[in-house]
């Protein structure tokens, strides 16, 4: 059998709907039998092969489609919009994710010495061409699945396998990035990090640059380049989806949910809230249960 009808056929036999984490650690399937309207969500550091169907994703004002032709890498927990953009019944939305593993990439760079990391500090969602040399063990991985026993032993074998093709390959340098701590890269992902912990509380610039070990304006800088927003507007986000998640689950009303996420002012939190999801918190629940849409969808990231 061709690998990406194998892979099709193994992605649809363990995973019959929404997003199913395998196994094997930190990989997952997802499958959709309808296409889905752009929903925003945190996309985490992972790289995403569809293997069927196509997923459109809107990052600040940058588009990116994929399909079975290219994969997708998100290199640090992101705020974005995703959708659906081809699926049916017959031919369902399949699609592989594998979890980034800084540690693991890491250890990688010990045997590649001769790949330098680069200064250049990109954004956070890129997409590439899928070669036979990456689809290959990627279809060995999901493989495992039916063979538990051999799991714990060639599961990290192959999942470095793969990380070296994507080392090799296009976003080579993101990766390496990932890896290394004093790299531009791993200087946002702090930032990142304590924003989404204490989304809650006032940020200053200043102690967010102490904490990533940048000056303010380098901050800034790498800051919108991978997250294509400022850490201001990335703090907005993130207050905001997780009162999202508040509101669906029914925990309080409006005012105090907002209160809760940190906005002071229940006027500018209803009118943010509105501006990002197209209506009102209740408005915006009642719509979001009406499309039998759940905590778990929201939560998800591909």
């Amino acid at each position: 059998m061709e690998p990406l009808h194998e892979l099709r056929a193994l992605v649809a036999r363990h995973c019959l709907a929404g997003r199913s984490q395998t196994i094997i650690p930190r990989l997952s399937l997802m499958r959709s039998d309808v296409t889905t309207p752009p929903a925003q969500g945190l996309y985490e550091p992972l790289v995403c092969f569809v293997v069927q169907g196509r997923k459109r994703v809107t990052f600040g004002s940058r588009l990116f489609d994929y399909d079975a032709a290219k994969y997708l890498i998100a290199s640090v927990d992101l705020p974005a919009s995703g959708e659906i953009a081809e699926a049916s019944a017959a031919t369902p939305y399949l699609a592989v994710a594998l979890r980034l593993d800084p540690a693991m990439l890491a250890a990688m760079l010990i045997d590649m010495p001769e790949q330098a990391a680069g200064a250049v500090t990109g954004p956070g969602l890129t997409v590439s061409p899928v070669t036979a040399e990456l689809i290959d063990p990627v279809l060995r991985l999901v493989r495992l699945i039916d063979r538990p026993c051999d799991i714990a032993m060639l599961a990290p074998l192959i999942e470095r396998e793969i990380l070296y093709r994507l080392m090799r390959g296009e976003q080579g340098a993101t990766l390496r990035q990932i890896a290394l701590a004093d790299s531009r890269l791993s200087q946002v992902r702090r930032a990142i990090g304590w924003i989404k912990q204490h989304y809650d509380r006032p940020l200053r610039i200043e102690v967010l640059a102490e904490i990533a070990r940048m000056s303010p304006s380098s901050l800034h800088r790498h800051f919108k380049a991978v997250t294509a927003m400022s850490p201001l507007q990335f703090q907005k986000r993130i207050r905001l989806q997780e009162a999202r998640l508040r509101v669906l689950a029914d925990e309080a009303d409006a005012a105090s949910i907002g209160f809760a996420v940190g906005y002071e002012s229940p006027s500018q939190f209803n009118r943010e809230y509105r501006r990002l999801f197209g209506a009102p918190p209740a408005r915006d629940a009642a719509r979001l249960r009406g499309a039998a849409i759940d905590r778990g969808v929201l939560e998800q990231s591909l």
